[in-house]
């Protein structure tokens, strides 16, 4: 199971690590406004930098701002 909780800010830590010392808590997690974990942040702009790279190798072609703004 699986709880969504809004802490303050200067609570987190002391939270985060009161869950941890619980032998039932299988595992802790922070996401970000978005729900989104720091592994799948970092996940996203390693991918971002793979993409970037290869633009810039010219094995993969850019799109404008414009036809990304188009899709949205």
């Amino acid at each position: 199971m699986k709880i969504l909780l809004d802490i303050k800010e200067n609570k987190v830590e002391f939270l985060l690590e009161l869950l941890r010392n619980f032998k039932f808590v299988n595992k802790v997690e922070t996401l970000d406004d978005d729900g989104l974990s720091k592994k799948q942040i970092l996940d996203n702009i390693r991918e971002a930098v793979e993409e970037l790279n290869l633009i810039k190798e010219k094995k993969l072609t850019a799109r404008n701002a414009e036809e990304i703004f188009n899709e949205l």
